[in-house]
């Protein structure tokens, strides 16, 4: 619309200087002013021009610090007992907290960890049980001075020992080329392991042994 008011003014203007008529003149410059009015009074309405709109930054929200990897004492020492169908075991520690405790139980092996004892987070774990368990019949109980770890085992008897170690007294069955050394080594572990009656009696047939293979040299 303003476009349009300027333009009828230039041609107002013009037509009022060539018009020579007083008549014309008088009505060409009444509706010239009219326009001028007009026009100022379109100008004073127009809305301001819009300002480009910035978007606003979206806020991600705070960063999060990687949480540093936590630190345990290692709890070695430890008594245990057993009956028929569990194990017990005693783990020495002042001032746990139940809710601060982090255990796991599989079925060959078990991992607790005690956290902020006194300031300090510490860790009982067996890799390698003797025999298997049942995980979701294990549980814990913290007492003042202790807490009582109880293994649920999966089939009823006695284990020589808390966690599993290899047989020593099992021959080597990989020296399939040289059968006298499994048996050596068979008899090395037996005389490492054994009481003085036991190291006498092997180290006796060691010799007999030495001396039947000698003779037999000497015959042939």
């Amino acid at each position: 619309m303003a476009d349009d008011l300027a333009l009828d003014l230039e041609e107002l203007r013009h037509l009022h200087t060539i018009a020579k008529r007083p008549r014309i003149v008088s009505l060409l410059s009444s509706e010239i002013n009219n326009l001028e009015k007009l026009s100022k009074d379109t100008s004073s309405s127009a809305p301001p021009p819009q300002q480009p709109q910035i978007p606003t930054p979206i806020s991600t929200g705070a960063k999060v610090q990687a949480t540093p990897a936590l630190k345990y004492a290692t709890l070695s020492s430890f008594s245990w007992d057993q009956d028929n169908d569990k194990v017990k075991i005693y783990v020495s520690l002042a001032g746990v907290e139940e809710n601060k405790i982090e255990a796991d139980f599989k079925s060959m092996s078990i991992d607790i960890k005690f956290h902020d004892v006194q300031g300090k987070n510490y860790r009982c774990a067996i890799p390698k049980l003797n025999k298997e368990i049942v995980p979701e019949k294990c549980k814990l109980l913290v007492k003042p001075t202790r807490v009582i770890i109880t293994l649920v085992k999966a089939s009823k008897g006695n284990w020589l020992d808390l966690q599993y170690k290899e047989d020593k007294l099992k021959p080597n069955l990989d020296k399939e080329k040289d059968p006298m050394a499994g048996i050596m080594d068979l008899m090395k572990n037996m005389y490492e392991d054994g009481d003085e009656e036991m190291k006498r009696t092997i180290a006796k047939a060691w010799t007999d042994a030495r001396s039947r293979k000698e003779m037999l040299l000497l015959n042939k």
